[in-house]
């Protein structure tokens, strides 16, 4: 497992001698917002529209509902809440969370993931959670990490990677596609996590396709020379997966207490019930899968086993019909005095046929058993 990059991000195009004002903030983002972020406003319908939509009018935003904010660095999400006029407390706990999360990932290759969910001073959430993606060339899985800050009628979000989570939910909201009955900051918090699990579930069915490869390679007659690497390779990247997985259902419950505040009802949303069952029926999947290369590992060294066997039963075969005209040479080899087939004209070739012929009835006994 390799841990991606971040993504680079085009801000449009560049007039030939004019350098861009990297600390103005784009038009479609609040005054002092970090540079690329982008922002978007709840319509009255439900669909999200960016800010410098004509339709967007100075002041209208905090009427018509929540604000969204994407930011193109981890650590410029603190100063994206700064703009939006969230408070210094406030702040300075997502910049001190968000500068651990904007550590470089280790160079191994296979860096420890950091998921975790907490509460906000004051009433919040900060959720980072890593990212996965499939990589078909090389049967590699590249991690990365996306973090949503929601904060009264704000929310955040940040990715670093190239799982593309937080463009897929742009996609999402924007084209109206939000979960039943949510609005504002839950909508976006809400589709956050079913792109999350639909990238698990992609996942998933990318490893199974692999996990079905690597059975015609270790279990066809001749098996590739590295079958075996790639089946522990595969093995290595599913246990990976299953680790980045696990913590999107282990916070589910501090998600649920979140997003339950001040809900009368107090009834688990429906979108988040998904959420839980995706990522179990993936991690279900992922141990059917890992469970299948065990079971391919033990049916390969079997059949080596197997093979083994029949080699040495052949050897053994041979050995014993070599040892028949090895013990009559040693016999006659002696040099005794008084051995009458000596003198006997037919001594030699009696000696030589008769041979031959417990050799032939060796073979064809083995043969007959199968040795052979």
């Amino acid at each position: 497992m390799t841990a991606s990059a971040p993504d680079d991000h085009d801000d449009g195009p560049v007039r030939p001698g004019v350098l861009p004002d990297e600390d103005a903030a784009p038009d479609d983002a609040p005054a002092g917002a970090p540079a690329g972020a982008r922002g978007w406003v709840e319509g009255v319908a439900g669909t999200w529209v960016p800010l410098d939509d004509p339709a967007v009018r100075p002041g209208e935003a905090a009427a018509r509902g929540a604000t969204w904010l994407t930011v193109v660095d981890v650590a410029d999400v603190a100063d994206a809440l700064a703009a939006v006029g969230t408070d210094v407390r406030t702040v300075e706990t997502v910049r001190a969370s968000t500068v651990q999360a904007e550590a470089p990932l280790p160079t191994t290759e296979h860096p420890r993931l950091r998921a975790r969910a907490e509460r906000l001073p004051g009433g919040g959430l900060l959720l980072t959670a890593p990212t996965l993606t499939w990589v078909d060339t090389s049967w590699d899985v590249r991690t990365g990490r996306v973090v949503v800050v929601v904060r009264d009628d704000v929310v955040v979000t940040a990715e670093d990677g190239d799982a593309g989570v937080v463009s897929a939910t742009v996609d999402r909201l924007t084209h109206g596609r939000r979960a039943s009955g949510e609005h504002g900051v839950r909508a976006v918090l809400a589709a956050v996590l079913l792109t999350l699990a639909g990238r698990g579930a992609e996942l998933e069915l990318a490893v199974g396709d692999a996990v079905g490869d690597v059975e015609r390679l270790v279990l066809s007659e001749r098996p590739a020379a590295d079958a075996l690497d790639r089946l522990y390779a595969l093995k290595r990247e599913i246990a990976e997966a299953r680790r980045a997985l696990a913590p999107l259902g282990t916070h589910l419950g501090e998600l649920v207490e979140e997003v339950l505040d001040g809900d009368a009802a107090h009834r688990q949303p429906d979108w988040l019930r998904r959420v839980q069952v995706a990522v179990d029926r993936a991690d279900r999947h992922l141990q059917a899968h890992d469970s299948l290369l065990g079971d391919m590992l033990a049916v390969h060294l079997a059949q080596v086993s197997v093979r083994q066997n029949e080699d040495m039963r052949k050897i053994s075969a041979w050995a014993a019909i070599v040892a028949v005209p090895t013990l009559v040479a040693g016999v006659y080899g002696m040099n005794f005095r008084h051995m009458p087939e000596l003198a006997w004209p037919l001594g030699y070739p009696v000696a030589v046929g008769g041979m031959a012929v417990l050799c032939v009835l060796l073979w064809g006994l083995f043969r007959r058993s199968g040795w052979l």
